[in-house]
Order: structure tokens, then sequence, then C-alpha cells
């Protein structure tokens, strides 16, 4: 049976997994994809005309339209946390995108959300719990203890926290274990990274505007300051943050009040404020990058999160508890790495920290066929302990070479000492064997 184009369309749609749904300019759903059914339990011909906000009854609706939001900027949403009721009343987790449809003009017309339920990713979690675990972190290292205890004291207070470590140590998860045993638990918690919106922008985000404000502000919209009221905001990446827009931050830290972009109405907040920042603020002030005041304000408790190659007995934790995690999710059962693998692992100086240490595991992962990873079955940086630079490490074959010339020259420079060879590379004399051995530098 020949289809027309209406029915092809319906037919795509359904065979899509995600959930996805389809609003006029009135937010009257049009179209209900078939995964949409299945994820929320509501059937098609009952959802067609009704306004969304009744069919979902999600926080996002009336805090933060994702519909809305596109609508108004024209600039697509990805991956926005959001949870949405089913038939039954149950609450689904779920991450969504959001963008303009238009017609054959490219008039918009209203919005299509795709939607994907992460309920799994809780049964993930219990799974994943261990002992060296604290509320999603891992490790068992004197500093991280440390932390854990820090987190525990302050759970009853809402003074300010700053976050500081170099990229990938797991801020964002300090800062949930904090959220998540405060006394603010309960409440809302938004999120924000304040470097990947530019300064015009970035003041709507934080604190809204009402219509007619700037060009795209074509109907008042809440800032993430009001949508966390009376529970926690976490400003990551604070540094990035304009010396104009820090001015009016510290306001509502110091006075709890802030206007919307565009009007004159003093609004009052109680807010409690997580920031984390991958940079030395101290330099920052140094260089009147950052404002002296606001780091006082934001630095009441101050929790710098090592880097990894400071906490090198948590990696073994960490490894096992990457392996765990793509063995759920892949359902191909990997245990172990071995002896040399590990080694290395643990000797390695891990630029990018537990983020690329996780990177590792999964490459490794998805290249193993046993139970076990085995050294070779590791990225070729790590296997040597070269650090990744823009134009290193790109292929196996460039790093081999760059291998094979910088062990080369280090020999030469030594008179093939290998101990003092591995001495600069910072990597013990098997290690340096094997590497020789394999790239032919072994002398008959």
């Amino acid at each position: 049976m020949k289809l027309n184009n209406g029915q092809l369309t319906e037919v795509i749609l359904d065979s899509i997994g995600e959930g996805l749904f389809t609003v006029d300019k009135e937010f009257k759903i049009m179209s209900f994809n078939r995964a949409a059914e299945k994820i929320l339990g509501l059937e098609k011909k009952i959802v067609l005309g009704d306004f969304c906000k009744n069919i979902f009854k999600s926080s996002r609706c009336f805090e933060e339209c994702p519909i809305e939001r596109v609508l108004e900027n024209d600039q697509n949403v990805y991956d926005l946390e959001a949870v949405l009721e089913t038939k039954k009343g149950q609450k689904v987790p779920v991450k969504l995108n959001a963008a303009v449809l238009k017609d054959a003009d490219k008039t918009p017309i209203g919005g299509v959300i795709s939607f994907r339920d992460m309920s799994h990713l809780e049964h993930i979690e219990k799974e994943l719990l261990t002992t060296s675990n604290f509320q999603g972190i891992i490790g068992q290292h004197k500093a991280m203890k440390e932390i854990y205890n820090l987190i525990e004291e302050i759970s009853d207070t809402d003074f300010s926290v700053l976050i500081s470590g170099e990229s990938g140590t797991g801020k964002e998860m300090v800062a949930n274990a904090i959220q998540k045993l405060s006394k603010r638990k309960d409440e809302a918690y938004v999120k924000i990274n304040c470097s990947v919106f530019p300064p015009h922008l970035l003041a709507s985000e934080l604190f809204g505007h009402v219509r007619g404000s700037f060009t795209d502000a074509v109907r008042d919209r809440v800032g993430r300051f009001e949508m966390a009221n009376k529970g926690t905001i976490f400003l990551d990446e604070i540094a990035e943050m304009p010396l104009q827009m820090q001015v009016q931050l510290l306001r509502v830290l110091q006075e709890g009040t802030f206007e919307r972009v565009g009007e004159s109405v003093t609004r009052k907040v109680d807010v409690r404020v997580i920031a984390a920042t991958n940079k030395d603020l101290q330099q920052e002030m140094r260089e009147g990058r950052f404002r002296d005041d606001l780091f006082y304000r934001l630095n009441v408790i101050p929790i710098h999160v090592p880097p990894l190659r400071e906490r090198r007995s948590d990696i073994p934790h960490l490894v096992h508890h990457f392996l765990k995690k793509y063995s759920i999710v892949s359902g191909k059962k990997i245990t172990d790495v071995d002896d040399e693998a590990m080694d290395l692992l643990i000797t390695y100086q891990w630029p990018g920290n537990i983020r690329e240490l996780e990177n590792t595991i999964e490459y490794a992962f998805a290249r193993s066929k046993e139970d076990i990873i085995h050294a070779s079955k590791l990225p070729p940086n790590v296997r040597m302990g070269i650090r990744c630079t823009d134009d290193l490490c790109q292929t196996e074959e460039s790093v081999e070479d760059s291998e094979y010339t910088i062990i080369k020259n280090l020999l030469q420079k030594h008179r093939w000492n290998r101990s003092k060879v591995a001495e600069e590379l910072g990597v013990g004399r098997t290690t340096l064997w094997r590497r020789m051995k394999t790239l032919g530098l072994v002398q008959k």
C-alpha cells in the first residue's frame, strides 16, 4: 500500500526509539509518537489537542519551558534534564531536546521535543554503590576522605561553597554531594555553566528578563535564580563570569535581591550558592579579572579537589568502578585489568584526570574480547605515558612514531642508559623495556 506524505511521516516518527511530540504556537499537542505513548503510558488520541503542560505535569512547564525557550531564542536545546509524569502518576526522569518547528517558508509554527527515558540510570547507580563510593564520588585517599567529612559537617548550613580543581577532577560531583546532604535537598537544584553563554545572554539566564528588553525577548522569562528559590544553584566555571555580572551576583549573595534584565522591580530570592572553577582565582584577582569581594563571599567554605595524579591509590577503585559501569551498560562482562595494565594506569600522569581515565577504560573496554583488559588494549599515549597535545595522539600510528622518536633521542642523549631514560620519562624500567621491544629499539 502506497503511503501519502502524512502517513509516511507518522510511520517514520513511530519508528524512532525516543519519545517525540510536536506542539503549535499555543502549546497544544499536534503529534505524539509511539515511543512517547510507551514511556508515559498515554494514548495519542487522548493527548492530541490538549496543552502539553496538562499532559506532562513537569516543573519545566512552569519554570523553564524548553519550547518557550527555543521559540524565543531560535536556538535548540540539548540534553535538558526534566521529570515527566506517567498516566499512573509515576515520575520518569528524562533528557530532552527541543527545536523550533517551521513551515516551508521558514516561519515558526511551533516546537518539537524528543526525550529519552533515563530511569535505567537509577538502576545503574544502585548497582555501582560500593564501600569506596560517597554520594557517587569514588575514592578512599586521605584528601578525599577529608572532603567527605567536610561535606557532612556543613550539611546543616547554608554557607556558600567554592570548589576548585583541575578539569575532570569531579567538581560537579562534589557539588551534587553537598546538595544531596544539605537541608535544601528536597528543594530545587539548578545548574548553569557560566562559560557557555555570551555575556549579553548570561544575565538573562541567571536573572531572567522582561518582554522587549532586547531584540529576541518576545516574552517575560524567569531566570535560574528564581527557579532555584528556596533551593540551591550551582555556578560552574565561575571565573568566566564577566565583571559586570560579578557585581550583580555579589548583590544576590549580600542582599538576596536582583532585577530581571529590562525591569526596575527589585525581587528577593533565597538561594544557597555553590560555585566551581578550574582557574586560580587568586591569580585572576591579581590580574583584575575577578572581584576580591565576590571571591570572599563565595569562598566561605573552600573545597579543593586534588588531581588524580595526587591520589593514585584511588585509581584501582575508579578502574573497577568504570569496568562495572560499562559491564552493566553494555552487557559485556569484563571484570579486571591485568597487572601490567594496572601498572600503566597508576603511573600515567592523567592530565585529563578522572574524565580521561573513564575515557581510557571505555576505549580499552570496547577493544577487549576477553573478560580482562590487557595492557595492549590501552590507548597508546597511556601505554607510554605521553601527554596528548593538539598534534599528538590523534592516531595510534602518530603516537607510535612519536614514541619511537622520543625514546630514541633520549637513549642517545643518555648513551643508552635505560635507568636514566626511564627516570626522565617518569616510567618504570620494565615499562620502558617493553616499549623499546615493541618499537624495535632493543640493541642486539
